[in-house]
């Protein structure tokens, strides 16, 4: 099995299933499908999203989407002890300095970090002040951040 390199943010999972879904996001999607996780934040919000919808069609869509396609496919990674640990400096140094990023986030960026991911994500500028996180924004060709 190859070495998981990339974390799928939800704006990143979700593309399948747009109205409109970016072909290039689709392309790197699928050819990187053997090296991407998500975070079991990740899938928390996706599962909230579908459960907020009422019963219907667009519902029924997601559950299918999320149940057959993500879940038998993708690995999801927990939050563990080396994570809230990464994520507890983490944020004492953002506060230091004036930065408050949002907690689920910095959930994500922890589980990305000490499982040696890139975060794949459309919301480039809410993981920017994490300190050794690199980041990819695939609705952008090339763009790759590597963060201090």
């Amino acid at each position: 099995m190859a070495r998981l390199t990339y974390l799928l943010d939800t704006n990143i999972l979700s593309e399948p299933i747009a109205a409109r879904p970016n072909p290039d996001v689709l392309a790197k999607i699928k050819a990187h499908e053997s090296l991407i996780a998500i975070a079991a934040i990740t899938w928390q919000e996706l599962l909230y999203g579908m459960f907020l919808l009422p019963a219907g069609k667009r519902r029924d869509q997601i559950e299918d989407y999320l149940f057959r396609c993500i879940r038998p496919a993708l690995p999801i990674l927990a939050f563990e002890e080396q994570a809230a640990h990464w994520q507890a400096t983490e944020c004492v140094r953002l506060r230091q300095i004036g930065k408050r990023p949002s907690y689920p986030d910095s959930q994500i960026a922890a589980i990305a970090a000490v499982n040696d991911c890139v975060l794949v994500t459309r919301n480039v500028t809410d993981f920017a002040n994490f300190q050794g996180l690199p980041i990819e924004n695939w609705f952008e060709d090339d763009n790759v951040l590597e963060n201090p």
